[in-house]
């Protein structure tokens, strides 16, 4: 009986700690949030400027490119379209690249902060 009571002791213990560790996360992010600002609004207007022009240029070469190679060698193929949904494509996984490395450059930027 005294050994069950130690066990539920210990695990009350646990998820005490575990909760005030969640509940010390969410405050850091708040505090950082309210400390920042307007600085996140620049954040993010320079991402959308980076992710915009990651889809507008492969989109716009694979568009000229097709328009050439459909001038040069005519075929039953739309060239211009083939490569308008790759450079779209290619676009859309430099976008994606883009992003993820802008959110984990501010994610490791935040861990130097804390310590």
């Amino acid at each position: 009986m005294e050994k069950q009571k130690e066990n539920s002791k210990a695990r009350q213990r646990k998820r005490a700690e575990s909760f005030a560790r969640e509940i010390a996360k969410k405050e850091k992010i708040k505090i950082r949030v309210r400390r920042e600002g307007d600085e996140t609004i620049w954040f993010g207007l320079g991402v959308f400027g980076v992710v915009g022009w990651s889809v507008a240029i492969p989109t716009l070469i694979g568009v000229a490119l097709g328009l050439w190679i459909d001038k040069t060698w005519p075929s039953q193929y739309s060239w211009t379209l083939t490569l308008l949904i790759g450079g779209v494509m290619l676009g859309s996984v430099n976008a994606w690249y883009w992003v993820k490395k802008a959110g984990i450059r501010k994610w490791e930027e935040e861990e130097d902060q804390e310590e």
